[in-house]
């Protein structure tokens, strides 16, 4: 018997399973400790999903609590589950069990609701906004560049959540700090914003930007809430959890999960709606990013990105900065991750490969002025 969920979720509601049974038998936690010889703060730990059991302590607890039939048989099914690998374990030596069992919760998640005073949250980010981001901690603890395409990729994957079926509904409220706090050049941001603005356009997602000058009634770090099932299924509770320096999170109680809903609540009453929201993000990005320097508007270079429509190749955007001659470059996100340019006029011609970081680089010198001599000869 499989049962649906991620090896995190599988592991709470068999917490809970287990607590609740414990408590129908009028046990204490201790008394269970004693009886079994383990230490009472092991049942502590896997009764708040800390920690996991094995199987056969599964096995051993059952046998104790006299659990037998169907309910036994589907309380090992999910000590069985629990105990596999998902897929984040692939890069398990570089993630923090507290960032594992954060991942866990937002795959399976019903809906998830985030606020955030500082960034982007990283369900929303681009790839090159969430590189200078995982590329900054090296500035307090030195991470090898290997490790950081590791986690950009890692916090890539967990975008896909975004694509499930049934799709997960995820509502985001963003102070507006966020959309004019500098994370990297003005190429980044402002293609950051672009790409809110279009994720703004998903079904399942519930975008709003809290102003600067509106009224502020709660005042906090940022959070997110994870809900599982409907109000009815106690099972697995809702799950709140607050982030810290380099992807490693807390996660809250009960009490505090409550308290953060209501919080959500007044910061979402607070904040304008999603398409004012929208309107002020393209706003913030003209006027802050647009990225005009040295005579050259940058945001020429920057529409790329926007995908195609599914199985549609790469979706390429021309430049505006064209010539009399109508000579004029296209650029695109490619399949590999790279961005590719070509000749406008010369579709089946060759293409420039660029890596994110090269092409960063390329814009940043453009920007800069260290090609300016070219052409002129």
């Amino acid at each position: 018997m499989t049962v649906p969920g991620s090896p995190t979720v599988r592991r709470r509601r068999l917490a809970a399973e287990l607590r609740e049974i414990r408590e129908s038998k009028g046990k204490s936690g201790d008394a269970v400790a004693a009886a079994l010889k383990w230490s009472p703060s092991k049942i502590s730990r896997y009764e708040r999903a800390r920690t996991g059991l094995q199987p056969r302590e599964v096995e051993r607890l059952l046998d104790y609590y006299e659990i037998t039939g169907s309910r036994r048989a589907l309380l090992l099914a999910l000590a069985e589950d629990a105990a596999q690998k998902g897929w984040r374990e692939e890069f398990a030596d570089g993630l923090s069990a507290d960032y594992q069992q954060f991942i866990g919760l937002e795959h399976e998640a019903s809906s998830i609701a985030i606020w955030h005073v500082d960034v982007v949250p990283g369900l929303l980010q681009t790839q090159a906004y969430a590189r200078h981001i995982i590329s900054s901690y090296s500035r307090i603890e030195p991470v090898a560049p290997g490790m950081v395409e590791r986690l950009v990729r890692v916090r890539m994957r967990r975008q896909q959540v975004l694509n499930h079926e049934p799709g997960v509904q995820l509502s985001a409220v963003l102070d507006e700090s966020v959309l004019k706090r500098r994370i990297g050049d003005e190429l980044v941001m402002y293609e950051q914003l672009q790409r809110l603005a279009r994720e703004a356009d998903r079904p399942n997602l519930t975008l709003q930007i809290l102003p600067l000058d509106a009224q502020h009634t709660v005042f906090g770090e940022s959070f997110v809430i994870f809900r599982f099932g409907s109000d009815s299924d106690a099972m697995l509770q809702d799950v709140v959890c607050t982030e810290h320096l380099r992807n490693d999170y807390s996660l809250e109680g009960e009490r505090e999960t409550y308290l953060h809903r209501i919080a959500f609540q007044m910061l979402a009453g607070a904040a304008l709606d999603p398409l004012s929201s929208r309107a002020l993000i393209l706003e913030t990005a003209e006027s802050h990013w647009s990225g005009i320097q040295r005579g050259i508007d940058v945001g020429r270079f920057m529409p790329w990105g926007r995908p195609g429509r599914p199985g549609s190749g790469p979706h390429w955007t021309k430049s505006s900065l064209s010539f009399s001659n109508s000579n004029c470059v296209e650029v695109a996100d490619l399949p590999d991750g790279r961005i590719g340019v070509r000749h406008s006029k010369d579709a089946e011609g060759p293409v420039l490969r660029f890596t994110p970081g090269e092409w960063d680089a390329f814009i940043g010198g453009v920007r800069n002025g260290e090609f300016d001599s070219f052409g002129k000869r």
